[in-house]
């Protein structure tokens, strides 16, 4: 089954991909690698989700807030993949920030929410290493930010796209590259 096919499977809507609010990208690749910055919580109607874990919101808010970040995530990727999920090789790692009262130490399943949902869009391709870190703010007082790293199945390289579906040696245009 087709990502694509999965989410619509799963009834998600993925949101818009938002442009940067500073002086920063939302994405780049670099080689084969998808670099994604950080994706605020924002709920299904553009509203931002704030607040602290362990003071205004419990695990579970904060579970869902996680998961909004991953649609979020996905939606930068698509984007920089011109519109192809298909071309995500593999999730390598996300890094997840949880603003946090000093007592609370459950960022770990605050960020579950992310990681499986990336898992059940995904599948095995979506499992990744990851961090969970506490932090005192975020960005707007939201309650959780994570940005994400994806091996892609192509590099671009000198302006030029070249497929490394297969392990082999790849020449074009004077350009050689093992994968």
């Amino acid at each position: 089954m087709s990502i694509e096919n999965k989410i619509k499977e799963l009834n998600l809507i993925l949101p818009k991909a938002a442009d940067p609010v500073g002086s920063y990208l939302a994405t780049k690749i670099s080689g084969k690698f998808l670099f994604i910055s950080g994706q605020i919580s924002i709920n299904d109607m553009g509203e931002l989700i704030k607040g602290k874990l362990g003071k205004e919101l419990n695990t579970d808010q904060g579970y869902d807030a996680a998961r909004r970040c991953a649609l979020s995530i996905i939606s930068q990727a698509k984007k920089a993949c011109d519109n192809d999920l298909e071309k995500i090789k593999s999730c390598i790692k996300l890094t997840g920030y949880v603003n946090s009262e000093n007592d609370f130490i459950e960022q770990p399943k605050v960020i579950n929410g992310a990681s499986d949902l990336l898992s059940e869009i995904f599948g095995d391709i979506g499992k990744h290493t990851r961090a969970a870190v506490s932090t005192n703010s975020l960005p707007l007082g939201v309650a959780v930010e994570i940005d994400a790293l994806f091996e892609l199945n192509w590099i671009y390289l000198n302006s030029e796209i070249i497929d490394t579906t297969f392990s082999h040696f790849i020449i074009r245009k004077n350009i050689s590259h093992v994968v």
